[in-house]
């Protein structure tokens, strides 16, 4: 498995998709529904999306695990980046999420299946911020440079400094953060709409960082690891070329193979040398998903990647020993690790 490419993937299959209004009023790259359509036919279109992209993947060898979601109080439940991540070495994390309709996505279940077909050694949780008001959103809020443990966050008020730190701290990440803004001065929402990170590319909207010094200094610790590096322009953002993301499948023969997930809109907005660049280290996988964009978020946020290492299959009693084996009767320890959570 790369450390940098996962071979796995989480995806929520969500039934009751629509544009989440609560998230609106500061994700400039979220639209209506177009005028006349129904939230159900809004729905279906997604849900055939959602299906398409878990085939995609599978065709070329990612391991796809998928889940339902029947609550319609959970719109943006499709994009399960931002309420956890997983790290090599057996650590979950669990997230604080700005807006309040969003922080029941976080799944028991979801965290159950982890425990049971991968090794988890702890999982520690930062969801009981929420209250205090601090927020960091996941793979959606920083975007993780796995080989060189460095954390490139755009500063917003879903990505907090302190929460940030202590991610980095109990991780071992650098934390790189940093102001984006478009055209007209709006903050970038989430940092993975504008940089995706691959093993050997890199593609980020370097121009959408207005401080000149820290501009050339997210540039220089991109290049110091070797990495090409595809500057994408904000028109290209606005199509969601930098919401990719790199994953490790298989050819039928068995072979490594790396891939780059995208929307096909994100494709049709890069040049050709751009896509050449890419190219060169991994094949492009790209999936129509325009109901699904609605929402403001592309392929990357539609993808939890699994950094976690595979159990062996395990007999019943022997799966059920081993759960047992990592709960604790207060799963919260002082230092903020717990092993089990029940999430509503």
């Amino acid at each position: 498995m790369s450390a940098q490419a996962p071979s796995a993937v989480i995806l929520i299959r969500a039934t009751s998709f629509v544009p989440n209004p609560a998230t609106a009023a500061d994700n400039a790259f979220q639209s209506d529904a177009p005028e006349g359509q129904s939230a159900y036919t809004t729905s279906e279109k997604a849900l055939a999306e959602m299906d398409a992209l878990a085939a995609a993947l599978r065709d070329v060898g990612v391991r796809v695990h998928v889940f339902d979601d029947d609550d319609h109080t959970r719109p943006d439940s499709v994009f399960p980046n931002n309420w956890m991540s997983t790290h090599a070495g057996g650590t979950v994390a669990v997230y604080p999420m700005y807006a309040s309709n969003r922080r029941h996505e976080r799944r028991h279940d979801v965290l159950e299946m982890l425990k049971s077909e991968y090794r988890v050694q702890a999982i520690i949780d930062y969801s009981g911020l929420e209250p205090d008001g601090v927020f960091l959103e996941g793979t959606g809020a920083m975007v993780l440079d796995h080989v060189s443990r460095v954390a490139y966050t755009a500063r917003s008020h879903r990505a907090d400094a302190a929460v940030l730190e202590r991610f980095c701290t109990d991780f071992n990440y650098e934390p790189m953060a940093f102001d984006a803004v478009d055209s007209d001065g709006v903050p970038v929402y989430h940092t993975n709409v504008i940089a995706c990170i691959g093993t050997d590319v890199a593609m980020i909207a370097l121009d959408m960082i207005p401080d000149e010094h820290r501009r050339e200094q997210v540039r220089e610790r991109l290049a110091v690891t070797g990495r090409t590096i595809v500057e994408l322009t904000e028109d290209q953002i606005r199509e969601f070329a930098g919401n990719a993301v790199e994953l490790c499948g298989r050819t039928p023969e068995g072979k490594r193979r790396y891939v780059m997930a995208m929307s096909a809109r994100a494709k049709r907005s890069l040049r050709p040398e751009q896509v050449a660049a890419i190219e060169e280290s991994c094949e492009i996988v790209a999936v129509e998903i325009p109901t699904i964009e609605l929402a403001g978020g592309s392929v990357r946020c539609m993808i939890a990647g699994v950094h976690l290492d595979r159990r062996p299959p395990l007999e019943e009693a022997e799966l059920t020993e081993a759960v047992e084996a990592i709960n604790v009767d207060d799963p919260i320890t002082p230092d903020g690790r717990y092993v089990a959570k029940e999430y509503a």
